[in-house]
């Protein structure tokens, strides 16, 4: 058998797999997520969420707003110099976001194994 038809059959076969992988794994919402940053911040989207009061005093004024910290949690890094510190059994993360608005802000978090606790959003 000649190489150009050893490579066509290579291609066919490999075409025929791609779309066999697209059609069983292209409906499942799966992600790549190994890197740290994405780590933990899927670790935090998936715990539920509490409040400190500072937090609550922040989120009652306008500049910011639930969807907000939800858009930090997705889209946001971790700065983990200042991060994984032991603060009240748990560890508290430093996560530097935009708003929806595009405005830069610094989110606070302390996760515990059961919960998350909004510690502080700070402006930049």
């Amino acid at each position: 058998m000649k190489f150009t038809q050893r490579l066509a059959y290579y291609l066919f076969g490999l075409l025929i797999g791609g779309m066999f992988l697209v059609f069983f794994f292209g409906e499942k919402k799966t992600r790549f997520c190994y890197f740290p940053n994405c780590r933990v911040l899927k670790d935090l989207r998936n715990k539920p969420l509490l409040y400190s009061n500072v937090a609550e005093q922040k989120l009652a004024e306008d500049w910011i707003d639930i969807e907000d910290i939800r858009n930090c949690l997705t889209n946001g890094k971790i700065d983990f110099s200042e991060s994984k510190k032991e603060v009240e059994k748990g560890k508290l993360y430093v996560i530097k976001g935009k708003t929806i608005k595009d405005e830069p802000i610094t989110v606070e978090m302390i996760n515990y194994e059961e919960r998350v606790l909004l510690y502080d959003v700070k402006k930049d």
